[in-house]
């Protein structure tokens, strides 16, 4: 078994909450529980199934890291991707807990020597994949060890209604209950409405669960949309980074088309300061070699920015991503939320900036129409999931139309309720005026204009009756703005109440409407080659008089635009993060100086620099300016294993500094 050292209690100790809350202090270097991590422990720790609802950087992993170094046995850990299990086991090995993974890239020796340090009690942790747990070398294995814990990562991948489905965690439950004793089992996400919820606790067997669900704002992300012509998006995105030099970010591209092309365009244009390219590209249609380049490139601070579609990311630990941009629209509020959370994982202000336009949004519902995955569901299934889908696109569509705040348009899809701040806000919305959410958006900041459209709204409602729910968006286009084309005839068009009834406003105006009004639920647009506008289940609410509608008209222009002339590449230095969360005049050169020697420890090491100490933890050594051992180990992040290990180094740096 693991020597004392490494934090373990006793095997004759039934571990307590106390245990838990000692080993936060002397292996994280934290006082504190977050949000939600006391109650999942507590509950692990007395043989209680769990389910965890946390936003992404609200410390998931300490909910099974701390119970698997307190409980006897293994903590087998079930993560989506093997790319990333290297990362989680260097984190845990930084911090004292002795942890290793089993995947393809081992040999068999390396994965028998993994087993036979897992059976000896060498080992606390285990990460796999799911599709690990159907082979019969590691049922044998399983069936041999001492399983205390199962934590189930990514949890929302079991789930059909999820955005991220995968068939291999459908066979998770089968293996817990092959196992001879059956452990604790707990399953954690970031991104899981009530019916996906139901889901995981149904497919994975939970016995009566503690469900733990903590809210999912993320108030350190500021929220941003702008709706931006294609062919304009290359020169927006090439612009922000020039504004944001050597910030650590990620680029979402629908294709890899886009993604290879979009690198490309950045790299002929920016250049970091080594004189490498700043962007990466990173595709399922790489190989595994190149994709593995391009991540540790990324993850090492090497490429600060890495261009990728919807196969980077899962899980990804590098806690110091300051901007996550889309170039395109995604397929739901799930993915949009699950890519944007990777950044500010470690709590600093960071950017989310979403890019879309009608022709992103035709994109998408081709793409759901076409998309067949899941061969274990029947063709009556996989036609519900499809209807499923294009819901959440629609709900996806709402968020970039939407007047009211970004924070709680997400937080009210996950099911998180405030009346009262929905209700300032759109009152604030309908009125003009600012308001304020807590970490910021663009709809709040007074960076969108709106416009009454109440009567164009009304307008279009009663034309749906009049042409009696039988047409598609273009005809009830038509019909409003008065269009004399050979099928309004055809249709009697002329004779209708409502006909040219908005002559005045352009098609594109009135096209938007109607798009609008099928996002908020007043009218819905079937699917299939014909779709049919028809009234929504707010429909009724357009007829009564204090109706009032307004939506986005024009976006502010934030900041003035950068010329995209002049030299063809620009050098980027490597400034800290300025989306509020900086240091400013001797703090920023401190600050500067342990990321240089973060960086050469990480470098020397061959690990992630923020495996070492995230940006967090380093701006909270600028603000306590530690020049002692008793003093170093208070500071928020630092442990007694990386005290040991880093402690005198960064020590004498800020001695260093101060002595200047």
């Amino acid at each position: 078994m693991p020597s004392q050292d490494l934090h373990t209690v006793p095997s004759t100790a039934s571990p307590t909450l106390a245990d838990a809350q000692a080993m936060l202090q002397t292996t994280f270097g934290y006082e504190q529980f977050r949000p939600g991590q006391q109650d999942i422990i507590q509950a692990i720790l007395q043989g209680r199934d769990v389910l965890g609802v946390m936003p992404t950087g609200a410390g998931k992993s300490l909910c099974y890291q701390i119970p698997a170094m307190l409980l006897d046995g293994v903590t087998l850990v079930i993560s989506p991707l093997i790319s990333l299990m290297r990362d989680q086991v260097d984190a845990a090995n930084e911090n004292g807990i002795p942890a290793a993974f089993i995947n393809t890239s081992q040999t068999p020796d390396e994965q028998t020597m993994v087993f036979e340090q897992a059976l000896a009690g060498q080992l606390k942790l285990v990460y796999v994949a799911p599709e690990r747990l159907e082979t019969s070398r590691f049922r044998s294995f399983a069936s041999k060890c001492a399983i205390s814990l199962v934590a189930v990562d990514e949890a929302h991948c079991i789930s059909q209604w999820g955005q991220d489905f995968r068939s291999s965690y459908l066979g998770i439950g089968e293996f817990l209950a092959a196992l001879p004793t059956r452990p604790v089992v707990a399953a954690l996400t970031a991104t899981a409405t009530g019916r996906v919820r139901d889901d995981i606790v149904r497919l994975l067997g939970l016995q009566n669960p503690l469900i733990k669900v903590t809210g999912f704002d993320r108030t350190n992300l500021y929220f941003d949309v702008l709706r931006l012509e294609s062919k304009r998006k290359t020169d927006w995105i090439i612009d922000e980074l020039r504004e944001h030099m050597g910030e650590s970010g990620i680029i979402y591209c629908a294709t890899r088309k886009t993604t290879e092309a979009l690198a490309d365009a950045i790299n002929a244009r920016l250049l970091n300061t080594d004189g490498k390219p700043l962007a990466a590209a990173y595709h399922g249609g790489m190989s595994a070699q190149q994709r593995d380049a391009a991540q540790r490139a990324f993850v090492n601070d090497e490429t600060p920015v890495i261009v990728a579609t919807n196969a980077f990311g899962m899980g990804i630990d590098k806690s110091n991503v300051r901007f996550v941009i889309h170039h395109n629209l995604p397929e739901s509020i799930e993915a949009y939320y699950q890519e944007a959370g990777r950044a500010g994982r470690d709590g600093e202000p960071s950017r989310c900036t979403l890019l879309w336009n009608d022709g992103d949004i035709t994109t998408r519902r081709r793409l759901l129409d076409t998309d067949s995955e899941n061969e274990r569901l029947t063709e009556e299934q996989k036609e519900q999931v499809r209807q499923a889908k294009r819901q959440l696109l629609n709900t996806m569509i709402g968020y970039c139309r939407t007047v009211k705040c970004l924070h709680r348009y997400i937080t009210n899809y996950f099911g998180e309720q405030d009346d009262a701040a929905d209700e300032f806000a759109t009152n604030a919305a309908n009125a003009g005026e600012e308001y304020h959410c807590v970490g910021g958006c663009v709809n709040c900041n007074g960076q969108v204009q709106v416009s009454d459209v109440s009567e164009i709204a009304r307008t279009i409602s009663r034309c749906v009756h009049d042409v009696g729910q039988r047409v598609g968006v273009g005809r009830i286009v038509h019909v409003l703005r008065g269009s004399k084309s050979q099928d309004m005839i055809a249709m009697g068009a002329q004779a209708l109440p409502t006909y040219g009834m908005l002559s005045q406003e352009s098609e594109a105006k009135v096209r938007d409407v109607v798009n609008q009004m099928a996002a908020d639920g007043y009218l819905t647009i079937t699917e299939g080659r014909l779709p049919i506008v028809m009234f929504g289940p707010k429909a009724a609410q357009t007829v009564a008089p204090d109706f009032h509608y307004v939506m986005k008209q024009t976006q502010i222009k934030r900041k003035k635009r950068l010329s995209t002339t002049g030299p063809s590449a620009v050098h980027v230095g490597s400034g800290v993060a300025t989306f509020g969360g900086g240091v400013g005049g001797s703090d920023e050169d401190l600050f500067d100086q342990l990321r240089q020697l973060r960086l050469g420890i990480a470098r020397r090491l061959g690990k992630p620099p923020y495996i070492v100490f995230s940006d967090k933890t380093l701006r909270e050594m600028v603000r306590l300016r530690p020049t002692s051992e008793e003093e170093f180990v208070e500071v928020p992040g630092v442990g007694q294993v990386k005290l040991e290990r880093y402690g005198a180094q960064f020590i004498e740096a800020i001695r260093a500094f101060e002595a200047q």
